[in-house]
C-alpha cells in the first residue's frame, strides 16, 4: 500500500511539472509581447528584451494613441463583431433548434446537406466571383454576412438542445397552445444561457480575429478593420511595405508600436471573458457524457 501511495505521489508531481512547462509553453509567446510592448525599440530589435523588460518606455503607447488609422479600424471593428455576432446568433442557433424537431420534413436529409459543407468547398475564386457578382466586393456587408452561419457551431446548437432541453416541456408547451416560436423564444432560449454564451464568444472572437475576409474582398483603406491595419503595420515593421523610407527612426517607432496595438487589440476578449466564464465552463461540456 505504502509503495502504491509514493507511486501515485510521483505520478501526480510529473502531471503537474508537465502541466506546468505546457502552461510556460503557452504562456511565454504572451508574456513577451507584454514586455516588448513597454521596452525600448532598439533593446528589441539588438535582442536584449527576453524574460524582463528592457529600457522600460512607453513610447509605443504614446505613438499607439497619435495614429488615427489604428483607432478607426478599432471603431470599425467593435461596429463589425457587434453586428456580424448579432446575425451568427440569429440564423445558427434557430437553425440548431430546428433540427431537432422531429416533425421537421427531410430533416436527415437536411442535416446532411449541412455536414457536406464542412468538407466540401466552393474554393476561393469561385466565391470571390459570386461575390463580386452580388455586389459583395469592398462592402462591409460581406464582413458580416459572409458565413452567417457556421454549420459546426450549429451543430453544438443541435446537440444542446437535443441532451438539455426535455422534449416533455416543450410536449406540454404545445399542449398549452404554444407555437414553435414562442415555444423557442420562451422556453428553450432561457433554458440555453450557457450555449448562448459559448455562441456569443465564439462568434465575437472570431469576428474580431478575422483579417483574411477583409484582405480578399476590401479595397479601400477606410474599411478595413483593426486587423488588417494591424497585418498593414507589421508589413510595414519588416520592410515589406510600398511605403517604407522614412529611415530607421520611424522603423524603430513602429517596431515598439505594434506590440502596443497587439496588447490593444487583445483587451476587449480578455475584458469580456471573466464575465461570461461560469456559463463558458458548463457550455464547452455540451455532448459530453452525462451520468
Amino acid at each position: 500500500m505504502r509503495k502504491f501511495i509514493n507511486n501515485d505521489k510521483v505520478f501526480t508531481i510529473f502531471n503537474y511539472l508537465l502541466a506546468l512547462f505546457f502552461l510556460l509553453i503557452a504562456f511565454y509567446p504572451l508574456w513577451y509581447v507584454v514586455i516588448c510592448s513597454v521596452s525600448d525599440p532598439s533593446a528589441i530589435v539588438t535582442g536584449k528584451v527576453w524574460i524582463v523588460p528592457a529600457d522600460v518606455t512607453l513610447a509605443g503607447y504614446r505613438r499607439m494613441f497619435t495614429e488615427n488609422d489604428i483607432w478607426f479600424g478599432y471603431a470599425r471593428t467593435i461596429i463589425y463583431t457587434l453586428v456580424g455576432t448579432c446575425i451568427n446568433l440569429l440564423f445558427t442557433i434557430p437553425a440548431g433548434y430546428a433540427l431537432t424537431r422531429r416533425t421537421l420534413p427531410f430533416r436527415k436529409a437536411i442535416n446532411i446537406y449541412f455536414m457536406l459543407t464542412m468538407f466540401i468547398g466552393g474554393g476561393l475564386i469561385p466565391t470571390y466571383l459570386w461575390m463580386s457578382k452580388l455586389g459583395m466586393v469592398d462592402n462591409v456587408a460581406v464582413l458580416v454576412l459572409m458565413g452567417a452561419v457556421n454549420v459546426w457551431n450549429m451543430i453544438i446548437c443541435r446537440t444542446f438542445f437535443d441532451t438539455n432541453v426535455p422534449v416533455e416541456l416543450i410536449d406540454a408547451a404545445k399542449i398549452d397552445g404554444g407555437s414553435e416560436i414562442r415555444i423557442f423564444t420562451t422556453i428553450v432560449l432561457p433554458l440555453s444561457k450557457a450555449l448562448l454564451a459559448v455562441m456569443t464568444l465564439f462568434f465575437a472572437v472570431g469576428h474580431w480575429n478575422s483579417y483574411f475576409t477583409a484582405m480578399v474582398y476590401m479595397r479601400s483603406k477606410s474599411k478595413w478593420p483593426l486587423q488588417l491595419v494591424l497585418r498593414s503595420l507589421l508589413l510595414t515593421v519588416n520592410g515589406q511595405d510600398e511605403g517604407v523610407g522614412n529611415g530607421m527612426e520611424r522603423m524603430l517607432q513602429l517596431q515598439g508600436m505594434k506590440y502596443a496595438v497587439i496588447i490593444a487589440a487583445s483587451v476587449p476578449v480578455l475584458v469580456i471573458y471573466p464575465f461570461i466564464q461560469k456559463h463558458f465552463v458548463k457550455g464547452v461540456m455540451v455532448g459530453a457524457v452525462k451520468g
